[in-house]
């Protein structure tokens, strides 16, 4: 008898099943790697995490311990930050086997689950808003974090205005459970490309607002919503994206946890 496929190794999956689609517009995939970062940083990452979602499947350790460790652990090689946000977002939804779950995890979530988020900057290169309050690295944030106190859900509440991932964790994951269906919907062989670029062209990425600006981010949707009528190709989008730097690694976050549901959910991802 085979084994059940478990909550850790259907997270791996979908970390892999992101990275390896091809052609995301502006991302590293199976196609073309960053300078700095390769495909080969991503697959080793999702090796390396394991330990740290098999604890989070198993109720040992919380939310801002488990994506401190699992930050820790893909720290171990030099392609820089490759899975910060997914571990946002997949972390409570694999303690808690269910979106609903995890809705109550993270909003029962502590200050030292905030304390130990904002320790695992520490071992990433994230991008982040700049004049923020909170920054992460003024070594007096986690003391203000306790002065307020400020939990792990407070804290992505105070982000969300600015970032996807953040939104997407305090906001009951809607995201998550549109590519989920989505993906259930599509029984097209490139499913996972396809449902990326319908994300892209709905929603502006604040991985690339952050570091480029409101009007790049639109720009960038506004293309992506032509591939989607077909009036340009995803390998045009490809092309500016990659000439451009603008790199939509926040719904890259999203196509993962969806992709991570969608598989708990039996999604048929080998007829695809």
């Amino acid at each position: 008898m085979k084994p059940d496929i478990s909550r850790t190794e259907h997270a791996q999956m979908a970390m892999a099943f992101e990275v390896c689609a091809w052609s995301k517009p502006g991302n590293v995939d199976r196609c073309h790697d960053f300078l700095d970062t390769r495909l080969e940083h991503f697959l080793t990452s999702i090796i390396f995490c394991r330990k740290a979602y098999e604890k989070a499947e198993l109720g040992e350790g919380s939310i801002g311990s488990l994506i401190k460790e699992a930050t820790i652990l893909t720290s171990r090689h030099n392609g820089g930050n490759t899975h910060f946000g997914a571990f946002i977002l997949l972390i409570p939804l694999i303690i808690g086997g269910s979106i609903e779950n995890a809705i109550l995890i993270v909003k029962n979530s502590t200050i030292e689950d905030a304390i130990d988020f904002y320790d695992a900057f520490s071992y990433t290169a994230v991008r982040v808003r700049d004049n923020d309050e909170l920054d992460i690295n003024d070594p007096k944030a986690k003391e203000e974090l306790r002065r307020r106190g400020m939990t792990f859900y407070d804290v992505m509440a105070h982000s969300a205005p600015h970032d996807l991932v953040a939104h997407e964790v305090i906001s009951g994951f809607p995201l998550t459970r549109y590519t989920a269906d989505l993906l259930h919907a599509n029984s097209e062989k490139n499913a996972i490309t396809l449902v990326f670029l319908q994300l892209l062209s709905e929603y502006r990425d604040t991985f690339i607002e952050k570091k480029f600006g409101y009007q790049a981010s639109e720009l960038v949707r506004q293309k992506a919503a032509e591939v989607i009528a077909g009036t340009s190709s995803a390998a045009e989008l490809d092309s500016y994206c990659l000439k451009n730097g603008y790199n939509p690694g926040s719904l890259a976050d999203i196509m993962i946890s969806g992709l991570y549901i969608a598989l708990e959910e039996g999604w048929e991802w080998e007829k695809t």
